[in-house]
């Protein structure tokens, strides 16, 4: 589920913000994370644009991407900042505000230098040609228009005239812009409102913030609920109650934030109206100190008490009943959508049992055993009085992310992640300062030295600022390269860092040493070093270019300059370079594009010869799109079917498609690889009969599955998982195609042995009838490898051959016999050929659990070896 969502008290600038993406994320549900400005309220009211859901009907636990506009600032987004946070949560910004310290990280990050995030949006819209409506074009020029003040401010770019130019294009309406769009303070309400600020008070009840701001004035024409939320703008408070006296009558104006305070039920005892967030009243003059008492005492009378778990908790609650099966309870959870599910006996509630606890049940196949072999019966439990923070903090305290509020044994609902991320929320809405807007923005976008700062560990920053300095001395230039600047505005770490020196890469990282304390060795051959610190290793080469004599040859190599030595990358999104030298620190180089083709998660060649120079190419591309969830540009796509028809892959050596091939089986997602490599073509190049049927298509995933349980099962152990794939890959071919595949691939002759006596080994297991005699289990299964086994209990649907298997692997393999053939020969029996068959016998009663001590082995040794 994708969510879109903005800041607090949101302008015409988030509103239009959030309209273009939900055309750029047509399955994103638009939510504000709390209130609006006036005006952007009445214009809602006025023409219901955008269907906008409500934070409290958002299921936080089916979120898994949240697009956020106009801020990256956790703190104005309330309870969206934690989910932000959430592991496995893929978030997306677009900002037009300077990078500051503790901002919110994004797998995709659009932050421009323009007048208005509206802009950026518009732009995006116009180059994935998406046709706006009128009334898009015309919340997007609002967002403009108002940020940019009327394309007046020094901020405006020439992107934010020539946006606003489009949007007019596309059917904006100047008339409804003008309506709402409308300069800010004159110089007496500016007065006017310091005058309110210097005689207010703060009033704190219950934890809520109110501010009473007094003043007298002999007229005023303007609009006095426009300065209650110019204070509400400016201060940290939950609520304000603006009182104005003149020509004889009090207006009073409230605001309020907090739902634990109704400002139309304060203001309707002073005989105004209005709802809970917005009120205004108007009396006969009368002392603004006796009316500022009075109101005091009845905001303290109306501010609701304390939440209790019973105010927040979600109901009814989906249960299962004690006697249900693991099976029954996993259809439950994907028919509701939940996690978690109370466990009940004769309607008495006994415990919960998870989604998680469930999956991994029926893996090891107990979908048959009874829910209350699984249940936990010691979660806490609170009772609906029980204070909400109180159950918040014992949520946190326990880890726990599902509480059940019972009444006596009986369960009346359950607090959640949710229900609890909505209390935050409300803590949010009154205790976050909500800074005003900057009239202008500073300089950033293709300066990165702070994300450089705040994303690096301090040691890594220091070393690269220390590489700058290193080459300024030098009067080099040096810069961060490749996978780490792009995984770098992708949002994730990589430590895998390398720089490029237009200079000599050896005598930089000899200067570079010296001043970090690090060791460097040094390769001549290659113009490059690598450099050692403190466990971190980091890789210098002096910029080159290269060259292909041929096609698929290798390439032949010079000296060059930064741009020459991005050109010959494979990709534009791993052109992108940083410059480390001190006064450019973080300057982003970007010749091609890349940072472009980042923002539309598209894999493009930077040259229509890519795959012909270098066809190994297309299964890197492959790689490349399934790990990061990217698409091949359409141009793209056609070069690569263009080298197939050329037959370009038969002049590639074996060893370097095996090395992709192996690069591929590393990834997460191999499988998913696989398949988009089928779906080119691509799997023909390592064989023509390899094809990606139903039955092949299984077999990899069933492979990928049992090394993912085996990973969970033996933490400490590695199997090879390329050996795994690589057999899983060759299985539906015949013996002869395979020695073809292989020999195509320039495996070592050992590689090759293994594949074939593997995939031999584990068909001629699966072929045998499943055995019940642990020791001919273990006799039958002990001569093969570990990745033979595990294709094996891949290749089989057998559920009595899969728990053979198993038990061999989790039971079996590692039983040896504790007494060894010094113990027989103490045992006076004379060394030879008789000692194996001995310790293996041994070993067959110890498998069938007959011989549980070393005791007990010697005295099977001496009856049935030794007769008296």
């Amino acid at each position: 589920m994708d969510v879109i969502t903005s800041h607090f008290n949101a302008d015409f600038d988030a509103l239009g913000s959030m309209a273009a993406a939900k055309r750029l994320y047509p399955e994103g549900v638009l939510v504000f994370p709390g209130s609006q400005e006036k005006k952007v309220r009445d214009f809602l009211e006025a023409f219901h644009p955008l269907e906008i859901k409500r934070i409290k009907d958002i299921d936080f636990t089916r979120v898994n991407r949240l697009i956020i506009v106009d801020t990256k600032s956790p703190e104005r987004i309330g309870l969206f900042a934690e989910l932000a946070r959430r592991p496995g949560i893929k978030v997306h910004i677009y900002d037009h505000h300077p990078l500051e310290e503790g901002d919110l990280k994004g797998e995709i990050e659009v932050i421009e230098p323009v007048g208005a995030t509206a802009t950026i949006l518009a732009e995006l819209a116009k180059g994935k040609n998406v046709k706006l409506t009128p009334m898009e074009a015309t919340m997007l020029a609002l967002g403009v228009y108002e940020e940019t003040g009327n394309l007046l401010f020094p901020s405006t770019t020439e992107r934010d005239i020539n946006a606003a130019a489009y949007l007019l294009k596309s059917g904006a309406s100047l008339k409804i812009v003008s309506t709402y769009v409308k300069a800010g303070l004159g110089r007496e309400e500016v007065s006017l409102l310091k005058t309110l600020l210097d005689n207010s008070e703060d009033l704190i009840v219950s934890g809520l913030t109110v501010k009473i701001a007094k003043a007298a004035v002999e007229s005023y024409v303007g609009d006095a609920a426009h300065l209650a939320h110019a204070i509400m703008d400016m201060e940290n408070i939950d609520a304000v109650v603006v009182m104005l006296s003149m020509e004889g009558k009090v207006i009073l104006i409230g605001r309020s934030r907090a739902h634990e305070l109704n400002i139309g039920e304060v203001l309707s005892q002073f005989g105004g109206g209005g709802h809970w967030s917005a009120a205004s009243a108007t009396l006969h003059e009368m002392p603004l100190e006796i009316l500022q008492e009075e109101i005091t005492q009845c905001i303290k009378k109306n501010v609701k008490p304390e939440m209790t778990a019973g105010d927040v908790m979600t109901r009814p609650v989906v249960t299962i009943e004690a006697k249900s099966n693991i099976k029954q309870a996993e259809t439950k959870m994907t028919r509701y959508g939940v996690n978690v599910l109370p466990v009940l006996r004769d309607s008495k509630y006994i415990g919960i049992i998870s989604r998680e606890v469930v999956e991994k049940a029926l893996f090891h196949g107990f979908g048959r055993s009874k829910v209350t072999d699984f249940t936990t019966t010691d979660v806490f439990t609170v009772s609906a009085g029980t204070p909400v923070r109180e159950a918040e903090a014992l949520m946190i305290e326990q880890n726990q992310r599902f509480m059940p509020v019972l009444e006596g044994e009986r369960i009346l609902g359950a607090i959640t992640r949710t229900d609890i991320l909505r209390v935050l929320y409300e803590d949010y809405l009154r205790r976050t300062q909500l800074p005003p807007e900057e009239a202008g923005v500073k300089a950033h976008g293709r300066n990165l030295a702070s994300m450089l700062r705040e994303r690096y560990p301090e040691r890594v920053h220091d070393i690269l600022k220390a590489a700058g300095e290193a080459a300024e001395n030098l009067k080099y230039s040096v810069y961060m390269v490749g996978g780490s600047v792009r995984d770098l505005l992708r949002g994730e770490e990589n430590l895998d860092i390398d720089l490029v020196v237009e200079g000599d890469a050896m005598e930089l990282a000899g200067e570079l040493a010296k001043r970090v304390n690090g060791k460097v060795r040094t390769h001549e051959r290659f113009g490059t070093a690598e450099l050692k610190v403190d466990g971190m290793k980091f890789d210098l080469a002096t910029a080159r270019t290269e060259y292909y004599e041929e096609p698929a040859a290798l390439p032949k190599v010079e000296l060059s300059s930064i741009k020459r030595d991005l050109q010959r990358r494979d990709f534009t999104i791993n052109t992108l370079a940083i410059k480390l030298n001190p006064r450019e620190l973080g300057m982003l180089v970007d010749f091609f594009g890349g940072r472009r083709d980042l923002r539309e998660k598209t894999i493009r060649v930077l040259h229509d010869l890519s795959f012909v120079e270098d066809p190994t190419r297309a299964f890197r591309a492959v790689r490349f799109a399934v790990r990061f969830g990217f698409k091949l540009s359409k141009h793209t796509e056609e070069l690569l079917k263009s080298t197939l028809k050329m037959s370009l892959f038969e002049k590639l050596s074996g060893a370097r498609l095996y090395d992709e091939l192996l690069l591929i089986f590393k990834e997460t997602e191999p499988v998913q690889s696989i398949k988009k490599l089928a779906d080119y073509g691509l799997l023909k190049v390592i064989h023509p009969a390899l094809k990606l049927t139903d039955e092949l298509s299984g077999t990899l995933s069933a492979a990928h599955d049992t090394l993912l349980w085996f990973a969970l099962s033996f933490m400490e152990e590695k199997p090879r998982k390329w050996m795994v794939f690589l057999m899983a890959l060759f299985s539906a071919l015949t013996e002869e195609e395979r020695g073809e595949a292989l020999l195509r691939l320039g495996v070592s002759p050992k590689v090759k042995r293994e594949v074939i006596e593997g995939l031999k080994g584990a068909r001629e297991v699966l072929g045998k009838t499943p055995l019940k005699d642990p020791a001919l289990i273990y006799e039958e299964l002990s001569s093969l490898s570990l990745e033979s086994i595990l294709i094996a209990m891949a290749l089989t649907e057998e559920s009595e051959k899969k728990k053979e298997i198993s038990r061999y692997l989790l039971e079996l393999r590692r039983e040896r016999p504790l007494i060894t053939g010094h113990d027989l020969k103490g045992m006076g029996l004379a060394p030879g050929p008789e000692y194996g068959r001995i310790l293996k016998s041994v070993l067959d009663e110890k498998l069938r659990g007959r011989l549980k001590s070393k005791e007990d082995e010697v005295r099977f040794v001496k009856e049935q070896w030794m007769p008296a």
